[in-house]
């Protein structure tokens, strides 16, 4: 289907071209010879090239824009005939009626350009000063989503259970940010960025909320957080996070935030002291004999007596958890046959 579609643009665009150069021929021959009547089979080749090239270009501009910048086209070209109407009431001499054309020209000009930028380029404005009450109510259900509560999970179970309805934007920087992490060398955080890709997949199906993807972007702004907070200042909304930097952040800019590790500091939390996991050892702790792993969120998990395991899969018991706005934290011990205190059971090795 794209190389039939392919095919039928490339036949227009040669269309467009003949076309254009049959009608610069027989243009030009009314004022010249044939010889350089020819010249005019170049012009139209020319002018049909700039018309392709401007259609490129059109395409990657939004409809907004474009709307914004027909609509200062034709402003502008009002103001100019304006203009030359008040210019024709000022005498007519002779020098006047040869001048005149050309002043009328370069006013069109001048105002179809100022037409075309400030159209474009505050359009934005309008709608804020025409709508803003209409904005306000599109809004007000609106949530950004960032990329550590993506990557976190919890958000697309808390959206099943039909406590978040409405929207949710996911923003392009946010989805580059996932895409990167995906493919790091590093094998945890390559691990947490396609975890993050298959929970957007998961909530797009979900009946219960709408997931939207904004192109827009802040390119003078340097840092995810900072283009989010933007965005939200801008679009009313509230972010959904779990990051304790960005919740600060937003907060002394008075965005609201929905943080997911408040959320579950109200509910019961994913493991109970007792329970047994199976977990890979990653690295040794802080504390002497300690040994760290990671849930697929992130989630540390602290393991006493686990030095020694570093690469292998063990079973634990969980004897306490920590839960605070900055995440969650699991302290476990290695899970041992009853009454013994020397070796690990170890589930698979490296």
């Amino acid at each position: 289907m794209k190389k039939r579609g392919g095919e039928d643009g490339l036949f227009i665009k040669l269309l467009l071209i003949l076309a254009c150069s049959i009608s610069g021929y027989y243009i030009l021959s009314f004022y010249v010879n044939f010889p350089q009547s020819l010249l005019g089979i170049l012009l139209g080749i020319f002018v049909a090239l700039l018309v392709v090239r401007i259609e490129q270009d059109i395409r990657k501009v939004s409809l907004k824009i474009f709307l914004g910048g027909v609509a200062g086209l034709v402003v502008g070209l009002c103001i100019a005939f304006l203009f030359s109407f008040g210019l024709k009431l000022i005498g007519n001499t002779t020098e006047k009626q040869i001048v005149a054309p050309w002043v009328y020209t370069l006013i069109s000009v001048i105002m179809a350009y100022l037409g075309i930028v400030l159209g474009s380029k505050k359009i934005d404005e309008f709608f804020d000063l025409a709508f803003t009450t209409s904005k306000e109510r599109l809004f007000d259900n609106v949530r950004i989503l960032d990329t550590s509560v993506i990557i976190d999970g919890r958000i697309a179970d808390v959206c099943d259970t039909g406590f978040i309805e409405g929207n949710l934007i996911v923003p392009r920087f946010v989805l580059e940010e996932l895409q990167y992490i995906a493919d790091s060398s590093d094998s945890i955080k390559r691990s947490r960025g396609r975890r993050g890709l298959d929970i957007l997949n998961r909530m797009q199906k979900s009946t219960g909320i709408n997931i939207e993807v904004v192109e827009q972007d802040f390119p003078e702004l340097k840092g995810v957080d900072a283009k989010l907070v933007a965005m939200a200042r801008k679009m009313s909304a509230k972010i959904v996070t779990n990051d304790f930097n960005l919740n600060k952040v937003a907060e002394l800019q008075g965005i609201k935030i929905l943080n997911i590790n408040e959320l579950a500091n109200a509910v019961k939390p994913l493991v109970l002291p007792g329970e047994p996991m199976t977990v890979k050892i990653i690295k040794e702790g802080k504390e002497p004999g300690q040994g760290v792993a990671y849930l697929d969120d992130g989630t540390m998990i602290v393991v006493d007596n686990a030095q020694q395991c570093q690469g292998l899969t063990v079973e634990v018991w969980v004897t306490s958890v920590l839960q605070t706005t900055a995440g969650r934290m699991i302290f476990a011990e290695l899970k041992e046959p009853a009454g013994e205190r020397k070796s690990p059971i170890f589930v698979a090795k490296r």
